[in-house]
């Protein structure tokens, strides 16, 4: 038959819709014609699949070769047609069976020895295929990621004609069957913490809640340190929540198996632009924030950031995911992070240092720390500022309580977050507001003559609330009351020097 159909699937954002390969031998000059809107790299399969063809020695058709890759409005990118397009071209002459070929989904970038290599978003493409019910087969190296995926059959292949073999029932692949996986690196334990006791109470705090931070003070106070220590004290992530995280970094082509079930620190450097931080490009790609997605966005040195990249973080802070639109191409990920961020007081950073050195003009103050807008800031729960300690306090200090004592505890009050609305307190909004955090009539007293003073925005009013609520559950009180709403005030009550 001059006629093949094989099925593949391409990336757009985290879905990997289905792509029909078909594959038609005509009479004619010899040609190999590509459509249904192939990118550069999808073009040049022509090149790769030619070359495979021959050294693995099949017979390349000297015939009008037309593959189509269906749906024609979806744009296709990447190697991973190169697979699909081999096959299609040896189904099509009569050198492979057609039949049974709907059984499966292939994928894999094909080299010039017919050796199969790794392709991006195997995860996504081992989603799609465990809902449409047909066993996938690509390369060997993407095994063990696409594996992490319940209810799909992989069948990993090495070469295009250890594929040929098994699709002729000469030598059948072995489906993957999983090994087990390296212990996952640790994370840094709060016991290298040195006093800071405030410190370590308001990072208790933000991991109890999901609340984002900032964290300010003079160099080498240990915010940094603090910040590095955060993922340590969230509790794992369920199943579902680690493939979302691990379907992101799939997709950016940077995920490996042995960080499977670990959170996410994304740490960018100040230089970072607006598409490296939120995601961007001609064709959309995840950025840091949904890189960092069910995990921790850390951003040392703030206000050294672009105001135009900060600015661009006020929508993911509020809604959880970013919608990236592109002339031709939109794409949605998800960005549901926790944010921490470091900064200075001052230009020099010893504003308030014990020993006086700070040299900058109230009026340099001002303007550095008005590089971060109010509604940026507003929009961050805790603020704690991170003191120079004595050397006496120094030297004296022992060793502060370990990551995992403070990790019971903190699973403990996502625990009672969970029972009681599902969520995090951090994420509650609306009406949910209003059902889970009102305080008792000290507390409502107390939070009225705050936002007289403090001139709080209405949602600087809901963020108190949301952190009061956390403190709360951190005590496991039914009711908010005087105390938790105080505590709640006094770690946001620095954000309006800022402003």
């Amino acid at each position: 038959m001059s006629l093949a159909v094989l099925t593949s699937r391409a990336l757009v954002g985290l879905l990997a819709p289905e792509v029909t390969v078909e594959v038609h031998l005509a009479n004619g000059l010899p040609a190999f014609t590509l459509v249904g809107l192939p990118d550069v790299e999808v073009r040049e399969a022509r090149d790769r699949v030619r070359a495979a063809l021959q050294t693995g020695q099949f017979d390349f058709p000297q015939r009008r070769i037309t593959v189509n890759l269906a749906p024609a409005d979806l744009p296709k990118e990447g190697g991973c047609f190169d697979l699909p397009i081999a096959l299609g071209i040896l189904a099509a002459s009569g050198q492979i069976p057609a039949d049974g070929l709907n059984r499966y989904e292939f994928a894999g970038e094909l080299s010039l020895t017919g050796e199969l290599r790794p392709v991006r978003g195997a995860l996504a493409l081992a989603r799609q295929a465990a809902s449409s019910g047909r066993i996938l087969i690509l390369p060997a190296a993407n095994a063990a990621e696409a594996a992490l995926v319940k209810g799909v059959t992989i069948l990993p292949a090495t070469s295009l004609p250890a594929v040929v073999a098994h699709l002729c029932a000469h030598t059948l692949l072995d489906p993957y069957s999983g090994q087990p996986l390296a212990p996952p690196p640790t994370y840094p334990d709060m016991a290298d913490v040195k006093g800071q006791a405030h410190a370590r109470r308001a990072l208790e705090v933000a991991a109890s809640g999901q609340h984002s931070l900032l964290l300010y003070g003079p160099p080498g106070t240990g915010k940094s340190m603090l910040a590095q220590r955060l993922p340590g004290l969230l509790p794992p992530m369920n199943d579902d929540e680690a493939l979302e995280s691990a379907a992101v970094h799939s997709v950016e082509g940077s995920f490996r198996p042995e960080r499977w079930g670990l959170r996410p620190i994304r740490a960018p450097h100040h230089s970072a632009s607006t598409a490296a931080l939120v995601g961007g490009g001609s064709t959309p790609r995840p950025g840091e924030i949904s890189l960092a997605h069910n995990g921790v966005l850390f951003l040392d040195e703030l206000p050294e950031f672009d105001r135009r990249v900060l600015e661009a973080l006020r929508e993911p802070l509020e809604s959880g995911h970013i919608t990236i639109s592109r002339a031709a191409r939109r794409a949605e990920f998800p960005a549901r992070f926790q944010l921490i961020a470091a900064m200075n007081p001052c230009p020099c950073g010893f504003h308030g240092h014990p020993d006086g050195r700070c040299r900058c003009t109230p009026d340099q103050i001002s303007r550095y720390r008005n590089k971060l807008s109010g509604p940026l800031l507003d929009r961050i729960d805790l603020l704690l500022e991170v003191p120079a300690l004595p050397a006496s306090q120094l030297q004296s200090a022992t060793a502060g309580e370990r990551s995992a004592c403070v990790r019971d505890r903190v699973i403990r009050t996502w625990a009672i977050q969970q029972d009681r609305q599902g969520k995090s307190n951090a994420r509650l909004a609306g009406t949910e507001i209003e059902r889970w955090c009102g305080p008792d009539a000290n507390g409502s007293k107390l939070l009225a003559t705050a936002i007289e003073r403090l001139g709080l925005s209405a949602r600087g009013y809901h963020r108190i609330l949301k952190v009061a609520r956390t403190i709360a559950d951190m005590n496991e009180a039914d009711t908010i009351g005087a105390a938790h709403v105080a505590e709640a005030i006094q770690s946001r009550r620095g954000l309006s020097e800022f402003v």
